[in-house]
Order: C-alpha cells, then structure tokens, then sequence
C-alpha cells in the first residue's frame, strides 16, 4: 500500500524523491519503494527522513514502532522534573534558548517571571536577530480565560494585570524580524517554554500559582511521544491566536 503521507510531504515541500534520497544518502530507488509500495525504512533513515522533512516519525510511519516500543522511547524523552518552578535553576532557562538553533516557542497567560528577566529578554532578542524563529504566546488580558485563572491561583485581577505588564516588557521584541507575539483565550492545562526538540512543561494545578506547581524537562527523541504531544499542542493553540497588534506596527 503506498505511503500517501509519505507522499504528500513531498508534495508539500517540493522535494523529490532523488533530493530526498540525496539527503538521507540512499538510493533513490529505495525512497521511491517507501513511497509507492509503502516499505518502511531502519529506523536511522525514519529519524533522517522525519528531521528532514520536519514532522514526526510516527506521523509518515504510525506503524513502525508497537505500543511498548513507543512507552519505552517516551520515558527516555525525560530529561528531569522539578516539583516547582521556583525549583528550576535560573541558569537552566538561560541554557535551553541559548542552544536553540531553529524554534524558542513560549506558551503562557503571562510568563511575567519570563518577562522581568532583563537578561533572558536579550537573549530571546538575540536569537531573533540571528535567525532563530521566536514565537511567544501570552493570554489575552480580555480573555475570561485569564481572568478565571487568576481566581483558580487566588490572586484575581492580578493575572490580566501580570499578562498586560508582560506584554508591555516584551512589545521591543515584537518589533525584531524573526519574533512574533499572539494572544490566546485558550484554556492551559500547562504552561510550554520550548527550543527546536527541548521543552519545559509546567503544569497548571488548579488552586495552585504556577511557580509552585512541577516543571518536565523533556527532550523529543525517535519514536517518543510526550514531547510531540506538547509541541502539537503548541501549534494548535498557536493556530487560533490572534496577532498582537504591536508586532513590528
């Protein structure tokens, strides 16, 4: 059966099977066997084809790893869990955008702890100047969203208060190539901080603030699922958010 998926891709990004072939450094013949008669590759050529064609190995073959296969690689994407953010050492926030190559994505109400940070603002600003894609999402302030959310962490009209004073301290990075802010009205059941295949998660914990609740260090590997659960999430949400308006006005 051909792999239609396989070949969408393909479509999509305008590659053909021998640029494909060339890239992964087999025969072109080979690539034309995953794609007409749908034969999966090793798995070394799954991970290179995946990377190169930037999605997840499971999307183009879901039937290439079993049930405890896929469990077994997901438990290997943790890298460390924090039992509260306020655990998570300053320099490990500095590390995980400084070595981002391709993609930081933020996904927060408000990310103020973010936001007052002088220095992690220069480094987001950094790395939009050199290339690198900044994408930050921050609550809507009018959203019932966030102001419900304030009342869940018990400190009410803080929150809307907190998203608007982080969006005034992130506005100069709005105005950099390569950086983009949007406002969500979306329900979180976790805040996301991710760079290229590395996240951290912090829950949402209702009647608890977010620096108190836990932290994931994850980094996505073949063949695991946790991360690529999040970073999907991250793009759906980014999907429906609206521009603010103060990007590069």
């Amino acid at each position: 059966m051909p792999n239609e998926r396989l070949r969408a891709l393909l479509l999509e990004r305008r590659v053909t099977p021998a640029k494909l072939a060339e890239a992964v450094r087999v025969d072109p013949k080979t690539v034309e066997r995953w794609v007409v008669a749908g034969r999966i590759p090793y798995r070394k050529h799954r991970y290179d084809v995946a990377t190169f064609l930037g999605v997840d190995e499971s999307y183009i073959w879901p039937d290439a790893l079993d049930r405890d296969q896929i469990a077994a690689a997901s438990e290997s994407e943790i890298v460390a869990v924090f039992p509260h953010r306020w655990a998570v050492p300053r320099d490990t926030w500095g590390h995980l955008f400084e070595h981002a190559e391709r993609e930081i994505g933020i996904l927060v109400y408000s990310g103020y702890f973010l936001a007052e940070d002088a220095g992690l603002r220069q480094l987001l600003t950094a790395k939009a100047e050199a290339g690198v894609r900044v994408r930050i999402l921050l609550g809507d302030p009018e959203s019932p969203v966030v102001v419900d959310r304030g009342h869940a962490e018990g400190i009410d009209d803080t929150m809307p208060a907190k998203v608007r004073s982080a969006i005034a301290m992130l506005r100069p990075l709005s105005m950099v190539e390569n950086a983009e802010i949007r406002l969500h009205g979306t329900v979180l059941y976790n805040s996301i901080y991710r760079a290229d295949e590395q996240l951290l998660v912090n829950t949402h914990i209702y009647g608890v603030m977010a620096n108190n609740a836990p932290v994931f260090h994850l980094r996505k590997i073949p063949g695991g699922d946790m991360a690529a659960t999040y970073l999907e999430s991250f793009e759906r949400v980014w999907a429906v958010a609206k521009p603010y308006e103060g990007n590069r006005a």
